[in-house]
């Protein structure tokens, strides 16, 4: 009996300015059974994407289908006639894209967008569609599975649009799906609940998928099969446990090992000494800010509540938290981009404005933003080097050749050839665009770099090498880094201190390695055990722990009394930790926990509960 779905020596070209083709695909061939998840895995620009959306009969702008097979059960759907290959994609194969909030129209209901497909394919009369998406939302174990509907698509969460995605694709029960990292900008608490609603309905809808993805730690907890793909070649393919387990190719081995980075240590002290002031580069005080009209002192909308943080001269400071725990917003305070209601931001310390627009040029260029996604930040209508150059002459005054041998200054210093500053931003890949972000912020020379997950779009190769340029810039320039993620095994990697956000008050900060051992917060210890381990089962061993039972499926609520993380704590103590602010306990370390437990050795937060789940090995 044949494969759902067999591709047999795929070829994939582009073309040059000349004629002459370029092949990007050469020669895969791999098949996926029913009811089968294969992985597709490997680094940006492996071919993980084309390849995949060859299963819908589907290529790229400026590339061409050039040669073999795509069969999906037995017909070849690359010499289907273009109305059968419009009635195959939505019906037969559904694709899931990586961003959910692109893949949604704001200014639609969910309900309509969900079964728009079903209903259009004539699969489903609009009032089974609704049924069937109702029944998708519950399997999915979305909030209010019968009003999810009428909602909109900011009215939700990032992981319950990502879920939602799913219910678009599944609605019509098409024989395939394609998912293309759909969680690779999730949280980790996000993540986990994401992937267990799609192996869940994966499971009981009996569809067959492909994932795309650069994660193995991911794809271990999803995959029955895995391809590795380098260059538009196979590189190796087989069983996920042969391939997690016992890998045999010398690239398969790279990605794991730079799967989950190891703590580096050495040389940050030298680098902070080599730099050192006595007054912290920045200093956050009593800061309170949200969004709306500020009356009595309060926002419309608190997002952060009296955060204490600061940051060392050559320190790199990292802020995790789930989606929605304040850490951009305290990023944009630190910037002025959002004034505060309450509170002080200390350069060098000396108190700023709240708002930039009341900012000096000077205080301006010592703290500079780099934002998360190049490909947003970028002007795609100007060169690289009008992009570095512009920062070059308004903080530098800089002119002419004086101002070119700058950027090609940055650029090289952003492991960049000179020439990249006549190309334009289309033309880099998405590891290039983010270190051309990097040389602008850069270019003004700050004391401070705001890093807002600027690794989180990368794959695990490009992000570790977007890791070690920040540790060297830290290092020769003595900047200071903020690093905003909610990838705690990055920030683990090159962090000195680490500061964790809940509901918009730091529950944790002290150095990393600290944090990282107990005692530590129940909401810290809840994103340490979340992290994927590079292991055939994880996904299923943490769903049962009592952390992920008591804490993952619940939103993120902001409170402005007794401790935020009360809703979801497995060690919450009623009457107490919902009614009174937790004190803030440090020991001589500067280790700081906002609990109401204690820090001894027998306490629930470190003791005895604690001490037979090694929490941080996995980091």
């Amino acid at each position: 009996m044949p494969a759902l779905l067999e591709i047999s020596d795929l070829k994939i070209q582009a073309r040059k300015d000349d004629g002459s083709a370029i092949e990007i695909v050469k020669g895969v061939s791999f098949n996926v059974e029913a009811g089968q998840v294969v992985a597709l895995i490997g680094e940006s620009g492996s071919g993980k994407t084309t390849i995949s959306l060859a299963a819908l009969a589907y290529s790229k702008p400026g590339l061409e289908l050039a040669g073999g097979e795509v069969r999906l059960n037995g017909e070849d759907i690359l010499q289907m006639e273009p109305l059968a290959v419009r009635d195959l994609r939505g019906r037969r194969v559904a694709y899931l894209a990586q961003s959910a909030a692109a893949t949604f129209n704001p200014a639609l209901k969910i309900g309509e967008q969900v079964t728009e497909s079903s209903v259009l394919h004539g699969i489903l009369t609009q009032e089974q569609a609704d049924e069937r998406a109702e029944a998708l939302y519950r399997a999915l174990e979305l909030p209010n599975p019968d009003r999810m509907g009428g909602r909109y698509p900011h009215q939700v969460s990032g992981g319950q649009l990502q879920r939602l995605m799913a219910a678009m694709a599944l609605c019509g029960k098409p024989d395939l799906l394609v998912l293309d990292e759909p969680t690779t900008a999730l949280d980790v608490t996000t993540q986990i609940e994401v992937l267990k609603a799609f192996k869940k309905v994966i499971q009981e809808e009996g569809s067959a998928a492909i994932y795309v993805s650069h994660d193995l730690a991911v794809v271990a907890q999803i995959a029955d099969y895995i391809v590795v793909l380098y260059g538009g070649e196979i590189m190796e393919q087989g069983p996920a446990d042969q391939i997690i387990n016992r890998p045999s190719h010398a690239y398969t081995r790279r990605l794991m090992a730079t799967a989950r980075p190891a703590r580096a240590a050495e040389a940050k002290g030298e680098a902070r000494g080599a730099h050192h002031k006595a007054t912290p580069a920045i200093r956050v005080k009593d800061l309170t800010a949200g969004y709306g009209g500020i009356a009595g002192g309060e926002p419309a909308v608190t997002i952060l509540r009296d955060v204490n943080v600061q940051v060392e001269r050559g320190e790199a400071v990292g802020v995790i938290g789930e989606s929605g725990c304040g850490k951009s917003t305290l990023a944009r305070v630190v910037a002025g981009l959002l004034p505060a209601a309450r509170g002080d931001v200390l350069l060098d310390g000396q108190a700023l404005n709240p708002s930039v627009k009341g900012r000096r040029r000077e205080e301006l260029q010592k703290i500079q933003f780099v934002f998360q996604m190049a490909d947003t930040a970028l002007n795609p209508k100007q060169r690289l080097g009008n992009i570095l150059g512009r920062p070059l002459a308004f903080y530098g005054n800089l002119r002419g050749k004086e101002k070119r041998l700058k950027v090609a200054e940055l650029l090289r210093m952003v492991e960049l050839p000179p020439e990249f500053a006549y190309r334009y931003p289309h033309e880099l890949s998405g590891g290039q665009k983010q270190r051309v972000n990097l040389a602008r912020a850069l270019a003004a020379g700050p004391e401070v770099l705001l890093c807002d997950e600027v690794t989180s779009a990368l794959d695990t190769i490009v992000g570790a090498n977007v890791i070690e340029l920040l540790k060297g810039l830290r290092e020769n320039l003595g900047v200071s880094l903020v690093f905003i993620s909610h990838d705690l095994s990055t920030v683990a990697s090159f962090a000195d201190k680490i500061v964790v956000l809940y509901a918009g008050r730091v529950v944790e900060q002290g150095p990393v390695e600290r944090v990282l051992s107990p005692p530590y917060h129940p909401y810290t210890r809840l994103l340490i055990t979340s992290v994927p381990e590079m292991r055939i089962g994880w996904l299923e061993e943490s769903l049962a722990t009592r952390e992920a039972a008591a804490g993952i499926a619940r939103d993120v609520k902001m409170t402005a009394t007794g401790c935020p993380f009360y809703s979801r704590c497995p060690l919450a103590i009623d009457g107490l930790c919902d009614q009174e602010t937790p004190p803030v306990r440090e020991d001589t370390t500067g280790h700081q926990i906002s609990c109401h437990h204690s820090l001894t050795q027998n306490d629930p937060v470190r003791g005895d509960r604690y001490a037979a789940n090694g929490a941080a090995a996995s980091i």
